[in-house]
């Protein structure tokens, strides 16, 4: 998933009603800052993409570790034995043992970037405008400097946490990984980040509109992709004398009956707080509807309406796109198969089995076969608890007062549905704010500007603090 868009940018678009300004938040003092500068510098400039590997830039993070005085045995560097460049580190701040273990996540993956799309060296920090830009600068670089500089600071301190923090810093999240760190550290290495809850750095986080504060996104839930390919075939035949069985028309047919089928609204806890939450923000003629759908049951006349924007409407159910098509073998001969690839974004609670009898049913034809190309991995929901909810808005508050932070759910996928199938409740908390308009991650000129970069080391250093409390 990574930081592109925030899931409730849609509705920032729309025209939130205006909380505060974008008031400064506090910084961290200025060696602080300077250090979390320097860090984001030298990872953003350690090329960490897919073919290249992350074991550079673990291993930095590791030396930065123990300079800062922890000991060896509490920084370990692992990697997959047949991936040797894919490389995680992980450091234990050892706390009173007052409490199950936090687990702090972040990846330092990044996808490729290619210098002649970009306006400045795309692996090489970038000062200029009020903006730091380079690949990783959003996703998730920034977070990793703030995170690692945050336990820096800590150590320096000698904050002594009520509980363990563990702070993770893995491999392959992105696109074509193939060593994913937090499942190898799962399968192999549990005992290193065996924890009671996790705090994910690659999420959540603030959104802007014309320079002013609209919400603090709390991640506690996402979807989950699967895919199934639908077949048909036919008899085929000279193209000359077409008739009655073309795979290719059998297909359409069955398509445009899925284009206006709309799964069942599917509410969750998340998205019930999400919609009653912003229900106080938002525009009339929006606000009635979504106290309306946030209630239990909710108004299904209401979801509909809200189902007129495409980002509502994928929070309120699951949804299954054609993707890829492909039929026929002769540019002269009648087609004897055609074949469409469906990819689906399933709901927290809702099957694969599930969202495959939906398909056959709507399809209607018992020519069309549907298959599941791979079983899902099902992410469970991270319910947000009114104790987490007030730990949260404490950090929050600290740094951006009457902001209000609102639980959401991704459209898509991260780390978190590793730690979450692991029995361990996840919460995305990134502490950068990104701009409604602004969606760079993954893409040209990425960019993080300058005082949010800074706002979130402070940030991050108030969270673990936070997080690190029994209670």
């Amino acid at each position: 998933m990574s930081r592109a868009r925030p899931p409730w940018c849609a509705l920032v678009a729309l025209g939130l009603t205006s909380i505060t300004s974008a008031a400064p938040g506090p910084l961290p003092p200025d060696d602080d800052k300077d250090l979390a500068r320097a860090i984001l510098k030298e990872l953003v400039e350690i090329r960490t993409t897919h073919d290249v590997g992350t074991t550079g830039a673990a291993r930095a993070i590791e030396q930065h570790l123990l300079k800062a005085g922890f000991p060896a045995e509490d920084v370990v560097f692992v990697a997959p034995a047949d991936r040797p460049n894919k490389g995680n580190v992980v450091v234990r701040y050892r706390g009173k043992g007052r409490g199950p273990a936090v687990l702090f996540l972040g990846h330092l993956d990044v996808v490729e970037a290619r210098a002649e799309d970009w306006s400045v060296d795309p692996f090489k920090l970038t000062q200029q405008d009020g903006w730091f830009y380079g690949r990783g600068s959003i996703d998730m670089k920034d977070g990793d400097a703030a995170l690692l500089e945050a336990l820096i600071r800590l150590k320096r301190e000698r904050f002594k946490p009520e509980r363990d923090l563990i702070a993770a810093f893995t491999a392959d999240e992105e696109a074509g990984g193939d060593a994913n760190g937090p499942a190898f550290l799962l399968k192999e290495h549990r005992n290193l980040i065996d924890a009671g809850l996790v705090v994910n750095l690659d999420g959540g986080g603030g959104a802007y509109k014309n320079g002013e504060r609209q919400l603090f996104e709390l991640g506690t839930s996402e979807k989950t992709y699967v895919t199934y390919t639908l077949e048909t075939t036919g008899p085929g035949g000279h193209g000359s004398l077409p008739g009655p069985d073309n795979p290719i028309y059998t297909l359409a047919d069955g398509l445009a009956r899925l284009e206006h089928f709309h799964f069942p609204v599917m509410m969750t806890d998340t998205t019930r707080a999400s919609f009653a939450s912003l229900a106080d923000l938002a525009p009339a003629e929006l606000s009635a509807d979504m106290r309306a759908v946030a209630r239990n049951p909710p108004d299904l006349a209401a979801a509909e309406r809200l189902s007129q924007v495409v980002r509502f409407n994928a929070e309120l159910r699951t949804t299954c796109v054609a993707t890829l098509i492909s039929g026929g073998h002769a540019e002269n001969a009648l087609p004897q198969r055609a074949r469409v690839t469906i990819q689906c974004r399933m709901m927290p609670g809702d099957s694969a089995a599930n969202v495959q009898s939906t398909l056959t049913n709507t399809l209607n034809d018992p020519k069309i076969s549907v298959s599941l190309d791979a079983p899902p991995i099902v992410s469970p929901e991270s319910a947000p608890t009114a104790q987490l909810m007030k730990k949260i808005e404490a950090v929050v508050h600290s740094m951006w007062p009457q902001v209000p932070v609102v639980p959401t759910m991704a459209t898509g996928f991260s780390d978190d549905r590793q730690t979450r199938n692991a029995g361990m409740p996840s919460y995305d908390l990134s502490g950068v704010w990104i701009d409604s308009a602004e969606n760079r991650a993954h893409g040209r000129d990425e960019r993080v500007g300058v005082r949010e970069f800074d706002e979130s080391v402070e940030y991050t250093y108030r969270l673990l603090k936070e997080m690190s409390k029994a209670r």
